[in-house]
């Protein structure tokens, strides 16, 4: 019965991002590249950041505004890092990138606030952990902060070394900025903002140590690279959007996967009975 109503509540969700979307854009018309199945991008888009955000939702154990707020921190922070990139790659393509960030921002505003009303009544799951992120001094946040940014920069080039020979040409005619540039942007900017979108996402999740780290870097991948590049969106040919999918998804799932087993907390509560004894 539970899993029939979270579908339903899934379902609902999804309708919900589409009509905040829908109403945004009545008032808000960003310019960008034609899209050749802009409705059917947009409700395959949704489904997979709904699927992605509303089962870590279900998960959570907020049921009030700290819930819409990591609704929204979670959706905000991937679109708004990607954006970051993009206007920063992609000044030739014809998009209207402020226009396109405060679209988003409103849009997934409204769909936050919807989603909290839909997933305020489902019931919270027992969760199997004590502690989801035991406290820790600032030295032990600080390295594991450092250690995941660098690891985010490392996976980053690997990732964009290999399918580099597939995408030179379009870059070709776009602005690349320096190696230096880049590893900046990744350390300091991109980095940290995907690092708190994990750990916000593992906070919801509730789950154990290697569970939430899975759980993490698949929701994660979903939401920053399956969700935006699973089908022709207007920007990318053909050959050069495949080859970031395979280079965001796979980079974005053993990133995710990183962050959510170092910062995790392996302990489990022994027997959940004691805790009715």
């Amino acid at each position: 019965m539970n899993t029939t109503k979270n579908i339903v509540r899934l379902v609902m969700a999804w309708i919900a991002m589409l009509a905040a979307q829908i109403a945004t854009g009545m008032v808000i018309h960003p310019k960008s590249p034609p899209n050749p199945n802009p409705l059917l991008f947009l409700t395959v888009y949704d489904a997979f950041i709904v699927l992605a955000i509303g089962t870590a939702a279900l998960r959570s154990e907020w049921r009030d505004w700290r819930l819409f707020r990591a609704l929204f921190v979670v959706t905000a922070a991937i679109s708004l890092a990607n954006w970051i990139e993009g206007a920063w790659y992609l000044p030739n393509v014809g998009i209207d990138w402020r226009g396109t960030l405060i679209y988003d921002m409103i849009s997934l505003a409204v769909a936050s606030l919807l989603w909290l009303l839909v997933f305020r009544i489902a019931p919270v799951p027992e969760s199997t952990v004590s502690s989801i992120l035991p406290e820790r001094s600032f030295v032990q946040k600080s390295w594991r902060f450092a250690v995941c940014s660098a690891c985010y920069v490392f996976l980053y080039f690997l990732a964009g070394t290999i399918i580099f020979p597939f995408v030179r040409d379009y870059y070709a005619t776009q602005h690349l900025p320096s190696g230096g540039q880049i590893v900046a942007m990744q350390f300091f900017v991109r980095g940290p903002i995907f690092i708190l979108v994990c750990l916000t996402l593992l906070r919801m999740f509730r789950l154990p140590h290697l569970s939430g780290a899975v759980a993490v870097g698949l929701s994660f991948t979903f939401m920053s690279g399956v969700a935006a590049l699973i089908m022709p969106n207007g920007i990318f040919p053909e050959t050069v959007r495949w080859a970031h999918f395979c280079e965001v998804t796979s980079s974005n799932l053993v990133f995710g996967f990183v962050v959510g087993w170092v910062w995790g907390q392996a302990q489990r509560v022994s027997h959940l009975a004691h805790a009715h004894a």
